[in-house]
């Protein structure tokens, strides 16, 4: 065992270190021509598809809702606060996001722009949208409930300045017609006018237009578009929308943006325009009232001659005055609480708002109206975009008529509490008229009916101020909304990214051939090389053969391929082996393997050839006697060997020998395994194999034996006992790794005496070591797609 422990140290690389990581960057770089080919396409995909891929634009705008809540300003209605009927108006951020993402608003958007027709222009390579400078617009004379349900396309193919070809969905050609003139077609009539002014600036002579169904291009838009707040404590929105064409993305944002302060404001001047016909049919009334009230004072004075009455109870009236006049205030507050009494009595639609300012002082009723009709401007703005089913809608429901029963409740406690006041206001001046008993009964008559004229007139005089008011708050309503930023959008398109797409394909070169090399070693079961045996194994490592490319089958005195000095190696490392060998007797050397075809044979014969170069006298033997492999390697005529020996008992054993011609094999001779006998294991078994051995062991210094693979049959495990060393040969791709505990077992159970691994047929490019030959081999220049292949 010392001599199998001394082999292990010449050939062993210096530094290695199993599955380090070095050896494993190694494994891959010896592909690195793959790797290089690999990048190089990626990279030309990745610059063809930046080349011809279509860019998106992103672009964004961002707009600030007012929102007492959040930051912004109160509403314009709050400069009328002093009027009693407003508390605090907010918008809820959230709320108005919804809005913004609606339908019916995205829809009118399409409108707007005609979102629902595009024109391509055709390129050499690619189409491209054209929006606003499209060489040709089309007019349609179908109405818009047909046209935002037409779902096709065609195309017109310019011929000269003035005239067209039109082309249906199947590029068939329509018929041809001038610019202007009216074209029937199958979706209805059209007019298709030019927009170039010579064919020279034209691109393209061909546009594709695509008409599409409205709701569909809504739905499209509304949901590429993105909105959301930019941050927890702010009111500022952020809208951002992609498309390839940054002018149109710009015009829809824009758009939108307009058409929510648009609709805004609309909703707003619904609280105006409602009190404004309300106090405009009360001024009608009071009109009418007070005109009976003069004519009546009119009469009494005429029927009474009178002219000054007031003057006779002076001071008495002085006292009085401050009553009576408490006492208009407190009718007229009255009135008005009627009014609104009466109003509410009328209302059952929950989509109907109350009049906010046409209270006097109360400041309980106020806030209430503005909740109120701030829930029935919720519930219609919602309603555009959903139906009275909407569990949203059924519960704005519950709470309008919830806070419309609370508002009539008060104004009757407002109303009752008024009553009051009035009847203590009436007993004090009973009081005071009982001291004016001497003032003549025409006077108190005369003032009733002046008390009457005075109410009417207070009431007809609030009603124009309010009148003006209300008209100055349909004038100043604000939108509920500030724009911050426009929609503005980069020239850079945000896809594709030259420079991660760039990245990518440089990565994805890297992890193609990686993966698949990755893969590749990952399934494959094969022995490859030598670190597939060392630190694996126990059996002792002799050495690797490369894979030669010469067409050489036996090694001659000039050879320098790596195959050559691999076997002057094994050569020497054999020579260790054999050191505690009898030096009087020829060395016996066994080759074996697990299968048939793992090159035992070439092995044989390479071994043999190389041991007599070094002019050594080498017997080679081949007892494969099932499968003999030596006569067609080295070209021998097919005559007699050992099997006839064995079975002949007057055989010379001489006479079986065969010995080459040539000067430089002069000293190989071979025993070849002659005819396939029925029984071989039987043969092998005979006697005569050991006289055999003993016979030829005085006349060569070594002899090279060819044996059967060890798993198949039982051959050389017969035979074993004759050897003094076993090669154990493995061939590299071709063995499965889950068969190497068929050596590691026969090593173990010592059935093969000094036994020692061989790999063949290695590849030094994938190995481990620095290869043979030193750069000297005379191998075969292949060409180069071969060598290319190979890396």
């Amino acid at each position: 065992m010392q001599s199998d422990q001394q082999i292990q140290q010449p050939i062993q690389p210096a530094g290695e270190e199993e599955a380090s990581l070095r050896g494993q960057l190694e494994g891959y770089l010896i592909y690195w021509k793959w790797f290089a080919l690999s990048v190089f396409l990626c990279i030309a995909l990745a610059l063809l598809y930046l080349r011809y891929a279509t860019p998106q634009y992103s672009v964004s705008a961002s707009i600030m809702i007012k929102d007492d809540k959040k930051g912004g300003i109160t509403s314009e209605l709050s400069a009328f606060q002093d009027i009693g009927l407003f508390g605090n108006v907010t918008n809820s951020v959230d709320n108005e996001i919804e809005v913004l993402k609606s339908r019916t608003l995205m829809e009118n958007v399409v409108k707007n722009l005609g979102l629902n027709i595009v024109y391509f222009v055709k390129g050499s390579i690619r189409t491209s949208e054209a929006y606003k400078n499209a060489p040709i617009h089309i007019n349609f004379s179908i109405p818009d409930s047909v046209l935002y349900k037409t779902d096709t396309t065609f195309t017109v193919k310019i011929n000269t300045d003035s005239a067209f070809t039109l082309l249906d969905e199947d590029n068939n050609a329509v018929g041809e017609y001038n610019f202007g003139e009216k074209v029937d077609s199958d979706i209805g009539s059209m007019t298709i006018l030019p927009r170039f002014h010579s064919l020279e600036e034209l691109s393209s002579r061909e546009v594709d237009v695509v008409i599409k169904p409205l709701a569909k291009v809504t739905l499209k838009y509304r949901d590429k578009i993105e909105i959301a707040p930019t941050g927890q404590n702010t009111s500022v929105i952020q809208l951002k929308l992609g498309d390839a064409v940054k002018q149109k993305a710009e015009d829809i944002l824009n758009t939108l943006i307009e058409q929510y302060n648009i609709d805004v404001v609309a909703d707003k001047n619904l609280i105006s325009e409602n009190t404004a016909r309300f106090i405009e049919k009360r001024l009608a009334l009071i009109e009418s009232e007070l005109g009976e009230v003069e004519q009546s004072a009119e009469s009494f004075k005429e029927s009474n001659q009178l002219t000054d009455i007031a003057a006779e109870a002076g001071i008495v009236l002085d006292n009085a005055s401050d009553y009576a006049k408490r006492i208009v205030e407190a009718e007229t507050r009255l009135q008005l609480t009627n009014f609104l009494i009466e109003y509410l009595a009328d209302i059952e639609d929950n989509s109907v708002l109350i009049p906010a300012n046409v209270s006097m002082e109360d400041n309980s009723v106020g806030p209430m109206i503005m909740d109120y009709n701030k829930l029935v401007q919720e519930r219609n703005r919602l309603m555009r975009g959903s139906t009275e089913n909407n569990p949203v809608i059924v519960n704005l429901d519950g709470q309008i008529a919830a806070q419309r029963q609370t508002i009539k409740q008060t104004l009757n406690n407002v109303k009752s509490s008024q009553r009051i006041s009035l009847n203590e206001l009436k007993q004090q001046e009973k009081l005071l008229s009982s001291k004016i008993s001497s003032v003549p009964g025409q006077e108190r008559k005369f003032r009733g009916i002046q008390r009457q004229q005075q109410i009417k007139e207070t009431l007809y005089l609030y009603l124009l101020q309010k009148k003006e008011e209300t008209a100055i708050s349909l004038e100043v309503t604000a939108p509920n909304s500030k724009i911050i930023d426009s929609a503005y959008g980069s020239d850079i398109p945000v896809s594709p990214k030259k420079a991660i797409v760039l990245l990518g394909s440089f990565v994805l070169g890297l992890l193609i051939p990686f993966g698949v090399i990755y893969l590749k070693d990952l399934l494959d079961t094969k022995v490859q090389g030598r670190k597939d045996i060392e630190g694996k194994l126990s059996v002792p490592f002799l050495g690797d053969i490369p894979k030669s490319h010469s067409n050489e089958e036996v090694i001659s005195m000039g050879s320098r391929t790596s195959a050559a000095e691999a076997f002057r190696i094994l050569r020497t490392n054999l020579d260790f082996m054999l050191a505690n060998a009898d030096r009087d007797k020829a060395k016996k050397i066994f080759v074996t393997s697990t299968l048939s075809g793992e090159g035992k044979t070439f092995v044989s014969i390479n071994l043999a050839g190389t041991l007599a170069l070094s002019g050594k006298k080498v017997l080679l033997i081949g007892m494969d006697i099932r499968n003999p492999k030596l006569v067609e390697y080295l070209e021998m005529p097919h005559g007699r060997g050992i099997t006839n020996y064995l079975t002949n008992g007057g055989a010379d054993i001489r006479d079986l020998i065969f010995k080459f011609s040539d000067q430089e094999h002069k000293n190989l001779d071979v025993l070849a395994s002659g005819a396939v006998p029925p029984n071989p294991a039987e043969l092998l078994m005979n006697d005569k194999v050991g006289s055999l051995f003993a016979e030829l062991e005085g006349l060569y210094d070594y002899i090279v034996v060819d044996t059967a693979p060890v798993s198949l049959v039982t051959d050389t495990l017969l035979i074993s006992k004759y050897a003094d060393v076993f090669v154990y040969v493995c061939r590299a791709g071709y063995l499965d790794k889950r068969l190497l505990g068929i050596p590691e077992n026969l090593y173990k159970e010592r059935r093969l005496p000094n036994m020692a691994i061989l790999v063949n047929d290695t590849d030094s490019k994938k190995g481990y070591g620095y290869g043979y030959g030193y750069g000297y081999g005379q191998e075969t220049k292949q060409p180069w797609w071969k060598r290319f292949a190979k890396r």
